[in-house]
């Protein structure tokens, strides 16, 4: 019987500080082969602070790596988990808006998109009237299991989505909205078809190809002084090996 193991990644943006993480498999039996979940309530910078991260195996075929985004409504990971049937492990991914409670980032399951990446973003103040145009990523597993990290292109008028190896620096016009058509035209990045059957957005990568590639001002996430901040925040790159 196989597990299931909806992707919604959450994962905090720490310091420098050393944490010291505890091995807690035994709270959480039965677990699949090399599977492991980890602890730790170290302080950082003296503040508060619980996290917990999961080990699998991505070959491992007992396991089913799944997405799930419900556009317009506005479910808690408790209330995934029993939408799902109880899977393995729910995490925590994209982001979202709540006028109308809808998905920011990429999402897609068994090869069909369910939600797809905000590509433009509306200025404000003096430069009302004017977008800016970003490229945001996400981690994709193929049908062989093997995991990429990318920034991703997608919207509505394709049902798959567009990926590029590199980061690519946002734009700003007088337009609010470009074509797969056009952005091909404007030749900023060898764009090319993603063949994933699982994905999931959020942001801003942080590594890559094991090289840290942290991709804040690209993606328009945590830019400028932001990227100190100090609160939990959604990041999907983190570690593709």
């Amino acid at each position: 019987m196989k597990r299931f193991l909806p992707l919604f990644f959450f994962i905090p943006l720490f310091s420098s500080a050393q944490l010291q993480w505890k091995n807690v498999d035994s709270l959480y039996q039965p677990l699949p082969k090399n599977t492991h979940v980890f602890f730790t309530n170290d302080s950082l910078d003296g503040k508060p602070n619980i996290a917990y991260y999961f080990i699998t195996d991505l070959k491992n075929k007992e396991i089913d790596f799944a997405a799930d985004a419900k556009n317009g409504t506005r479910l808690t990971p408790s209330q995934y988990f029993e939408k799902d049937n109880h899977p393995l492990l729910v995490v925590n991914c994209t982001f979202f808006e709540f006028v109308h409670n809808s998905n920011l980032n990429l999402v897609a399951s068994d090869g069909k998109i369910l939600a797809n990446s905000i590509q433009t973003i509306a200025n404000k103040g003096k430069d009302t009237f004017t977008y800016k145009h970003v490229f945001k990523s996400a981690i994709g597993i193929n049908k062989h299991r093997n995991a990429d990290v990318a920034w991703v292109l997608s919207d509505t008028t394709k049902p798959f989505a567009y990926a590029s190896q590199t980061a690519i620096p946002f734009f700003k016009d007088s337009l609010s909205y470009y074509s797969f058509k056009k952005i091909k035209e404007k030749n900023i990045a060898s764009f090319k078809k993603w063949k994933i059957k699982t994905a999931v957005g959020g942001g801003p990568v942080l590594i890559q190809d094991a090289q840290i590639k942290i991709s804040n001002e690209e993606e328009q996430m945590f830019a400028g002084k932001a990227i100190n901040d100090k609160h939990p925040a959604n990041s999907n790159g983190l570690y593709h090996q």
